[in-house]
């Protein structure tokens, strides 16, 4: 038997709407784990966010790993050794600040434990906080007080808006930072050259497994990247037009358990 690697977003994948993995999908997974088969969570939340579902799907004792913030850092489950990790220049934090400010948008970054807030927390900085279970804190000086390594930062604004602005702080910004959006509000700032797919690759040279041996689930924009390198890219029923897109197969949604149907068909049926 190959070693396989399924590799899950959190939020709209590995969760249904209410932030849950469900008995199945909690299931599922674990049968793979007890065959030996390899488990990674990928997600643009930050690490502490993602702890929950590592101790649910006790990723601590099957050896699993968390790629947080898009990819900017690699964690090993258990032993919390930090395999990779690139952070964000500094000299951007004053371009990010500034285009906030002049176009309405929310910012915010995260310390270890904290969502640290530019301006006035708005409903998605609020939201960003409340499902990584951190709290939020609005500084006064966010310049002078981000003082730590940026792994991401984020803008918020409504949905309408994203598109265009996102585009205009590529323009603005793109040579010190990947940017994208996860969800139609959130416009993420991350490491150049550093995305979801690219640390996968990392991650799997390091595990010693082959890419054809790769399953990799989304549903956001920022899945795009690892979905194409996936030996099989899976769009969730519920994922981004552009991402249905992209992807070898198309799975029931994050409401149906759709990760208990490719972990049938693509791991444990073979």
């Amino acid at each position: 038997m190959e070693r396989k690697a399924l590799v899950m977003d959190i939020d709209g994948t590995l969760t249904n709407s209410k932030k849950e993995i469900s008995p199945a999908t909690k299931t599922g997974i674990r049968r793979i784990l007890e065959r030996g088969h390899l488990a990674v969570l990928a997600s643009g939340r930050p690490a502490y966010g993602m702890r929950r579902y590592e101790r649910e799907l006790e990723l601590e004792k099957y050896g699993g790993y968390l790629l947080s913030h898009n990819g900017a850092r690699i964690i090993a489950c258990g032993t919390g050794e930090v395999l990779y990790q690139k952070a964000l220049p500094p000299e951007i934090l004053p371009e990010l600040y500034d285009f906030a400010g002049k176009n309405g948008c929310g910012l915010a970054t995260h310390s270890e434990d904290t969502v640290i807030s530019a301006f006035v927390p708005d409903r998605y900085v609020t939201f960003e906080a409340g499902i990584n279970s951190m709290p939020v804190r609005q500084v006064e000086d966010f310049l002078t007080y981000v003082d730590f390594p940026m792994y991401k930062c984020f803008m918020t604004t409504e949905p309408e808006k994203a598109a265009a602005l996102e585009h205009m702080l590529r323009e603005r910004c793109g040579k010190m930072a990947t940017i994208g959006r996860s969800e139609p509000f959130f416009i993420e700032i991350v490491p150049v050259h550093v995305d979801k797919g690219d640390s996968l690759r990392r991650l799997m040279e390091m595990a010693g497994i082959k890419r054809e041996n790769v399953i990799c689930c989304g549903d956001g924009f920022n899945d795009v990247s690892m979905i194409r390198y996936a030996g099989v890219g899976v769009a969730m029923g519920n994922a981004q037009p552009e991402l249905k897109k992209a992807a070898d197969y198309v799975a029931g949604g994050n409401d149906e358990d759709g990760l208990t149907e490719v972990i049938d068909k693509f791991i444990l049926k073979e």
